[in-house]
C-alpha cells in the first residue's frame, strides 16, 4: 500500500497538509529526519502512516501519558496492533507488552522517556524488529530547550542498540540553536530538517496593558462568547477564577496537576464536550488536547519563555477560524518574571541545604541510599523543614539535572485493586448492573491473584475490555468498593524521589557550569524575549513571535493589536508611504546617509519612528549614520 492509501484507508483524509509527505517519505527512506511543525500541524500521521507501511515496530517516544494513552486507544479503535509502556505499570504487563512486540504482534510501541534506561527494556528491544525510532517533544532532548528533561538524554544509547534504525524527531516549538541541538545529541548521520511555518493567519495576538486582569478577561469573554482556556501560574488561583467566571454567569471549571485523574478526567471531558464553556488552568492542561473550536485563549499571567507561550496560545483556532491569543500584562508582571530567574535557580548553598533536609526526611545516613524510592510530599517537607515549594522544588530539579537524584513530580501511579469477596461468592452475586458485571468480568479475565493480594490495574485497558468509558470505569470501581465487593485504590500522582547513588555531605554538592550557570543564562534570555514580546508595541506580534523561532522572512499579520493600532491611526496612510519612500530610495542596494533620509518627508518624528520600526523588522539596516537594505 501506498502512503496515500494508508492515509484513505485509517483516517479518510484525501490528501496530506503542509509537509507531512515530505516527512514521511524521508523516514520511510530511512533517513534520520527532524520535523517542526505548529501544534495542530498533524505530527502524529507523520510517524503512524510510516510504521503501518514498513515491517517492524515503530517505537514512538512520549512524554505525555494521557496523550499516549488516548492515540493507543484510538489505534487499537481503527484496528492498528499499537501497545504502551510507562512509569506506574506493573512488571508483568510491562513483559507481556514488550514480548508481544518481540513477536511482531505490535506496529506502534509507545513508551514514555523515564522507561528506555530499564535493563527489562533494553534486553527486550535487542530482540525486536524496529522500523524506526520517534522522538515526540523533541526540544526535550536540548539543555538550551525550554522543556529540557534528563531523561531523554539515554535516546542516544537506545539508537546504538538499534543502529539500522532511523530516528524521526518532531517538536513544536524550537529556536534555530535547539534545532541543532537536538540533531546532535540524536545522532543525525546528516542534517535534515523539514519546517513548517509557524505562521497561524487565522490566530490573532494581542497584548492588553490592565492594571484590572480579572475585569479584562471578563470583557474578553463577554466579547467573545465561545470556548476559550484561561491560563493561571498558581494552582490556587485557577479556583479563584474559576469561580469569579461562575459568578459572572461564565460556566467555568479549573484544572491542574494537584487534582485527582479522575477529576482531571471528568473536567477535561465536560469541557471538551461543550458542558463547561471556560477552563481553567495552569499549563499542566493542554498537552495531547485536540479541540479544534477554542476561540480565545488568555493569559493572566506571562509564562516563562516565547515556546512555552506559543505553544498553549496556539490551542486556539484549531478549525482554522479566527481566534484570539491575549496576553494580559501591566508593570507588576516584569518584576514578577524577573524574579521567578532567583526562584528557578536559588543560590547554590540552598540547594546544597535541600539535600541534606531530604536525607533528615528519610533518614538516609551519609554513604548510604542508592537505588531507594520515595514518595516525596512536598507540602509536608516544606513544612517540616520551612521552604518555600517554589524554590524547593527548584533545587530538587537542579540535584535531578546534577545526577544525585530522580524527581518525578508527576507520576502517573497505576491504581491497585483486591476481591473481597471469594471467588464463589462473587459468582452468587445477582445484586449488579450490567457496567459492573463487565467491569468485573474485565477484572477476572485480564488479572490473576486478586482474590488473595492487591494487584495493580490499568483503568484504560479496564475500559476498553468493558466496552466504556474512563470515567465510567473509574465510577463502577468506586461502586464497587462501596458495596465492599473490592478494595480499590485510585491512582495517585505524588512526586517520586529516587537516590541515583549513595548519599554524600551537602557541602560537597557540585553543580557543575552546563547545570547552573550555562542554563540559568538561557533561562534569563528567554525571561527578557518575554518582557521585550509583552512591552514591545511596535512591532507586528506575529513576526515577533516568528523571528524568536527563526522565521525571518514573515509579513504583518495585519489583526494583532499592534498592527490594528498602526492602521486605526490618523497617521496610518502616512506611516505606509514613508515605507515606500525608504524602501524605494533603498532599492539600489545602496548605503543612504541620513540626511537623505530626513529629506524625505517633512515630519521627521514620524519618520524617525517609521525607520526604527523597519530597523527592528529588519526591512532596513543601519550602519553608523547610514541607511541599507539587508543583503
Amino acid at each position: 500500500m501506498t502512503y496515500l492509501d494508508i492515509l484513505h484507508q485509517y483516517w479518510g483524509y484525501p490528501d496530506f497538509r503542509g509537509i507531512q509527505k515530505e516527512i514521511i517519505e524521508s523516514i520511510g527512506a530511512g533517513k534520520d529526519t527532524l520535523g517542526l511543525m505548529p501544534t495542530g500541524g498533524g505530527k502524529s500521521l507523520t510517524f503512524q502512516i510510516p510504521a503501518l507501511a514498513q515491517d517492524g515496530v515503530c517505537i514512538v517516544i512520549t512524554p505525555l501519558i494521557a496523550l499516549m494513552k488516548d492515540q493507543v486507544d484510538h489505534l487499537r479503535h481503527q484496528g492498528i496492533p499499537a501497545a504502551a509502556v510507562y512509569s506506574g505499570m506493573h512488571r508483568d504487563a510491562i513483559v507481556a507488552t514488550l514480548e508481544n512486540c518481540v513477536l511482531g504482534g505490535t506496529r506502534l510501541l509507545y513508551i514514555s522517556p523515564e522507561r528506555i534506561g530499564s535493563d527489562i527494556f533494553q534486553v527486550k528491544l535487542r530482540h525486536m524488529k524496529v522500523s524506526f525510532i520517534t522522538v515526540d517533544e523533541a526540544h526535550c532532548i536540548s539543555q538550551w530547550g525550554y522543556d529540557f528533561r534528563p531523561s531523554y538524554l539515554q535516546i542516544a544509547a537506545i539508537r546504538r542498540l538499534v543502529p539500522k534504525a532511523p530516528v524521526l524527531a518532531l517538536t513544536a516549538t524550537a529556536t534555530p540553536e535547539v534545532v541543532d541541538d537536538i540533531q546532535e545529541r540524536l545522532g543525525f548521520k546528516v542534517k535534515n530538517v523539514f519546517r513548517m511555518s509557524f505562521e497561524r493567519k487565522n490566530l490573532a495576538y494581542v497584548v492588553r496593558q490592565t492594571e484590572d486582569k480579572d475585569a479584562e478577561m471578563v470583557h474578553i469573554l463577554q466579547s467573545v462568547p465561545q470556548t476559550a482556556i484561561i491560563y493561571c501560574r498558581s494552582r490556587k488561583r485557577t479556583k479563584d477564577v474559576a469561580q469569579k467566571l461562575t459568578e459572572y454567569g461564565i460556566s467555568a471549571t479549573w484544572y491542574h496537576a494537584g487534582l485527582e485523574p479522575a477529576v482531571k478526567d471528568q473536567r477535561q471531558n465536560d469541557w471538551q464536550n461543550d458542558r463547561i464553556r471556560v477552563i481553567v488552568a495552569t499549563n499542566a492542561f493542554g498537552m495531547g488536547i485536540d479541540k479544534p473550536d477554542v476561540r480565545v485563549v488568555i493569559h493572566l499571567d506571562c509564562p516563562s519563555s516565547l515556546e512555552a507561550y506559543f505553544q498553549e496560545a496556539g490551542r486556539a483556532g484549531r478549525d482554522g477560524r479566527k481566534a484570539y491569543a491575549v496576553l494580559l500584562y501591566n508593570g507588576s508582571d516584569r518584576r514578577t518574571l524577573q524574579k521567578r530567574v532567583e526562584d528557578t535557580f536559588p543560590p547554590k548553598e540552598y540547594v546544597q541545604t535541600v539535600y541534606e533536609h531530604l536525607a533528615y526526611f528519610y533518614q538516609i545516613g551519609v554513604g548510604s541510599g542508592a537505588g531507594c524510592t520515595f514518595e516525596f510530599p512536598i507540602d509536608r517537607f516544606c513544612t517540616t523543614f520551612k521552604h518555600f515549594p517554589t524554590r524547593a522544588n527548584a533545587a530538587l530539579t537542579l540535584l535531578q539535572r546534577a545526577g544525585y537524584i530522580d524527581y518525578e513530580q508527576n507520576p502517573d501511579t497505576q491504581a491497585r485493586i483486591r476481591f473481597l469477596l471469594n471467588r464463589d461468592d462473587l459468582y452468587r452475586l445477582d445484586a449488579l448492573s450490567d457496567k459492573e458485571n463487565e467491569v468485573v468480568t474485565a477484572l477476572l479475565r485480564n488479572y490473576g491473584g486478586l482474590f488473595s493480594d492487591y494487584g495493580y490495574v490499568d483503568e484504560s485497558y479496564i475500559a476498553q475490555e468493558a466496552g466504556l468509558d474512563r470515567n465510567q470505569t473509574y465510577t463502577v470501581l468506586v461502586n464497587l468498593s462501596k458495596k465492599r465487593i473490592i478494595n480499590f485504590i485510585p491512582r495517585k500522582n505524588t512526586p517520586i524521589i529516587r537516590y541515583r547513588s549513595d548519599r554524600i555531605d551537602g557541602a560537597d554538592i557540585v553543580l557543575d557550569r552546563s547545570v547552573y550557570e550555562d542554563r540559568k543564562a538561557q533561562f534569563v534570555k528567554r525571561i527578557h524575549s518575554v518582557i521585550d514580546y509583552a512591552q514591545n508595541g511596535r512591532v507586528c506580534r506575529s513576526r515577533q513571535l516568528l523571528r524568536y523561532f527563526g522565521e525571518t522572512k514573515s509579513v504583518d499579520c495585519g489583526q494583532c493589536d499592534v498592527c490594528l493600532s498602526h492602521t486605526d491611526t490618523e497617521d496610518g496612510d502616512e506611516r505606509k508611504l514613508i515605507r515606500r519612500q525608504l524602501l524605494t530610495l533603498l532599492a539600489d542596494g545602496k548605503k543612504h546617509h541620513i540626511t537623505e533620509i530626513r529629506r524625505l518627508n517633512s515630519d521627521w518624528e514620524l519618520t524617525g519612528d517609521v525607520m526604527r520600526e523597519m530597523v527592528l523588522e529588519e526591512d532596513i539596516r543601519m550602519e553608523g549614520s547610514f541607511l541599507l537594505r539587508p543583503c
